[in-house]
């Protein structure tokens, strides 16, 4: 009877456990409920910015435990609901209970088995492998793009193409304003800074060479100020209420009252 008696812990412990997640996510929808209305965010504006689907963000704010998936994901989607309010995202979703096998997977040596996987486990094995699949089929219609391209392209174009191919459909793709001359030197080039003042309240992203320093809502009358060795990217959904400088020049608003705006400076070519 002793396995009878340790079976019974265990599913208690279990029930102890499901519902100690179930008040946690309580308290951490509210919190983050708040802070999204606090901030004047919509459910649909955290969408476009996390990328997770409406229902799951929902749930999160009411506390509907049983409508998300296992606890580990449960913690990575609150890591990003909180990052995209602009508050510590990995600090905040540590405080969410996830069983310690899920928080420290150990190796066995043993393979698992198909069967021991949960239905939720399947499903993301299947979209993963979409994925893998429709990138591979898009990669091999690349190559042959370029090989038909290049063939009909002279030597110096070819070479130009094939040393840097990304940034050429970076530059057509995206809109670039011309802040300063010759942004697209190769030449060497000097840091550059930029100065934000906030005339309105709004959410603002900066991207330093390609890490993002800043995303988040900032309040009116609050002035940050970065650097980048070679690109700043600066983005916001009020581009009127945002006044940007740039390496200490007069400031400007970036656009228009409460349209989205996204401008990219180059640093400077050293002559």
């Amino acid at each position: 009877m002793e396995w009878l008696r340790k079976k019974k812990n265990n599913q208690q412990v279990a029930l102890a456990l499901e519902q100690q997640r179930a008040e946690k996510l309580a308290i951490m929808g509210a919190q983050l409920l708040a802070l999204r209305q606090e901030q004047g965010l919509s459910l649909e504006q955290v969408v476009m910015l996390t990328k997770i689907p409406r229902r799951l963000l929902q749930a999160i704010e009411e506390g509907n435990f049983n409508d998300l998936p296992e606890p580990v994901y449960i913690q990575g989607l609150l890591r990003q609901f909180a990052d995209a309010l602009g508050i510590n995202g990995t600090k905040f979703a540590s405080t969410f209970p996830i069983s310690s096998q899920q928080a420290n997977p150990k190796f066995t040596g043993k393979t698992p088995r198909l069967g021991q996987l949960r239905p939720i486990h399947l499903y993301f094995l299947y979209i993963f492998l979409i994925v893998c699949t429709v990138n591979g089929l898009s990669q091999l219609l690349n190559n042959a793009t370029l090989q038909v391209s290049n063939s009909q392209n002279s030597p110096d174009s070819e070479k130009e193409y094939v040393v840097k191919p990304e940034a050429a459909q970076a530059q057509e793709s995206l809109k670039v304003k011309p802040v300063s001359d010759n942004l697209n030197s190769l030449k060497e080039t000097q840091a550059v800074q930029i100065g934000v003042t906030l005339k309105a309240s709004s959410w603002i992203r900066v991207i330093a060479d390609g890490k993002t320093e800043f995303e988040g809502t900032l309040p009116e009358g609050t002035h940050r100020t970065w650097k980048a060795q070679e690109q700043l990217t600066v983005k916001t959904d009020n581009a009127g209420g945002v006044l940007m400088s740039v390496n200490q020049e007069k400031a400007k608003e970036m656009g228009e009252p409460g349209k989205m705006e996204e401008i990219q400076i180059a640093a400077k070519p050293k002559f």
